[in-house]
């Protein structure tokens, strides 16, 4: 097997008229196949259950993306079983096998890049460039630790020791639970699967119920690419029925979460408590969102920080974990980079983003929509309202990306994760204060800044506590390898997915020594 150096996935350029050509086109194949029943795969068998979760296009009420069979815990028994029973071989597998598959898959992944596109607008509410984004950064993360895993198996890391032959091997644990999101359907479930199972493990996927099909697409892809079964076997429900049924089993070794801090402590907490014929201690890898800040300093180019704000607040309709959803602004420079920012948000379009008219679509669903609204409330009374604020009469879920001025640091809609297109702008005294302003919350996942003051971007990269720190560009858009994403405190557990050290998560240390 001869690997080029990894590059990242090249995204598409959408005003050339051949690509939106061809978009066109799978957006029309995969509107013709809305409503299609899928099934659960467990060791390779697809298996139609009684109940189903309905997947809706959040953009339009009316469409069904699909109709996902829910599985029960019987389901989730077998599919642990099922990858129990596969963990057998597969650990024995070579790691060269097994990146293959990865490689194989990414190549599938290319040839299917429109359609996958096209699926990501319908049932996840993402632009044509937020979708392209993602399905390039799932073919990355397959790349990528396609080529990470042949390379730990080369690395011995001990140190020569007198008249012995030492070893230190990184071995599979076994058997995982992967829990993804939603809002990364394809990239974060791509990524948090094949780290997991490039090095010797099986997995058991619970996606989010929101986005089924993007998830069940992504399985039949690695099935394509000729993985054995019982290695991914897939089975969408609810957290309470199958969710903590999963976490719990005492055949579960490992469990890779992406998701709320509130769900996250709940997993946490489930797998610190050991079961009957439980054997070890489980492994809990965990990303569980941020309140996310810029810093803009008084020396800075206005336009371009407020550029970079308003992408980072309003891309994907700011439901990124990375999104920014406080900027922290020094008093010398407020009211014109308000000015500033209040010029590129009205430039924002909402709409549907089926067509490559819309630059902000819809939220994911209803509790989200709800939750959103109410927390624009909560903001109208603790600052001052400079655009947006409103629900927008369209059928489906979809609010005006929203600026609220002159919040206090400590106010609500500045400490708590709102996961919607909302901006808390506050009024700092000076960069010190920034930065205490910017370490003021529970989370520690990614912040930025903008200055030319090269003192100040020294002391934010001591001083400012989180886990992907950017200066002087959005604090979004994470590149594989050379962005390796995590955060710090209640963030989650500092995974770094993308990075040389994810899938070191998903193995343990054998040392062998013989003596010569």
């Amino acid at each position: 097997m001869l690997l080029t150096q990894f590059i990242n996935e090249p995204t598409m350029d959408f005003n050339d008229a051949s690509v939106i050509g061809n978009m066109e086109k799978a957006v029309s194949y995969v509107k013709r196949n809305f409503g299609e029943k899928l099934p659960l795969i467990i060791n390779g068998e697809r298996i139609f259950a009684e109940e189903t979760i309905t997947s809706i296009n959040p953009g339009n009420f009316s469409q069904v993306i699909g109709f996902i069979s829910k599985a029960t815990q019987k389901d989730a028994e077998a599919a642990l079983e099922a990858a129990s029973t596969g963990f057998v071989n597969w650990q024995k597998t070579s790691t060269r096998e097994r990146a293959g598959y990865l490689f194989k898959a990414a190549s599938i992944m290319r040839n299917k890049k429109y359609e996958l596109i096209a699926l990501l607008a319908y049932e996840a509410g993402k632009n044509w460039t937020e979708a392209d984004a993602e399905v390039a950064e799932a073919i990355d993360f397959l790349e990528f630790y396609g080529r990470e895993a042949l390379e730990l198996e080369r690395v011995n890391p001990v140190i020569p020791f007198p008249n012995e032959q030492n070893e230190l091997i990184y071995i599979p644990l076994g058997v995982g639970v992967v829990i993804s999101p939603w809002n990364f359907p394809l990239a974060i479930l791509c990524g948090m699967v094949a780290g997991a199972i490039v090095v010797g493990n099986t997995v058991v996927v619970k996606p989010a119920s929101n986005t089924p099909v993007i998830g069940y697409k992504f399985v039949e892809i690695m099935d394509e690419a000729g993985l054995p079964a019982g290695i991914i076997n897939y089975v969408p429900g609810s957290g309470s029925e199958i969710g903590d049924y999963l976490v719990s089993h005492p055949k579960t070794r490992f469990i890779n979460y992406t998701g709320s801090k509130e769900v996250g402590l709940h997993i946490t907490e489930l797998a610190s408590k050991g079961q009957e014929g439980q054997k070890w201690i489980k492994r809990v890898a965990s990303e569980m969102g941020g309140k996310d800040a810029i810093i803009v300093d008084k020396e800075v180019d206005l336009e371009d920080a407020a550029r970079g704000v308003a992408a980072s607040a309003f891309g994907y309709t700011g439901q990124k974990c990375s999104a920014c959803s406080r900027a922290i602004v020094d008093k010398e420079v407020y009211d014109d980079f308000l000015e500033a920012l209040a010029f590129e948000t009205a430039r924002i379009t909402v709409g549907p983003v089926s067509e490559n008219k819309h630059y902000m679509g819809p939220v994911i669903d209803k509790n989200a929509y709800n939750k959103i609204l109410e927390y624009i409330n909560t903001g109208k009374k603790e600052g001052r309202l400079i655009t947006g604020g409103s629900k927008i009469d369209l059928p489906g879920y979809f609010i005006e990306p929203t600026i609220i001025a002159d919040v206090s640091s400590k106010a609500c809609i500045a400490q708590e994760e709102i996961f919607g297109p909302v901006l808390a702008v506050i009024k700092a005294h000076d960069f010190g204060h920034a930065l205490e302003i910017a370490n003021d919350t529970e989370f520690g996942l990614t912040g930025g800044v903008y200055s030319k003051n090269r003192r100040n971007l020294e002391r934010a990269r001591r001083e400012f506590h989180v886990g992907n720190l950017y200066f002087n560009r959005k604090c979004t858009g994470a590149a594989v390898g050379a962005h390796p994403f995590g955060g710090f405190n209640m963030s989650g557990t500092n995974s770094k997915a993308g990075g040389k050290d994810y899938i070191k998560l998903f193995t343990q240390m054998k040392l062998v020594a013989e003596k010569l």
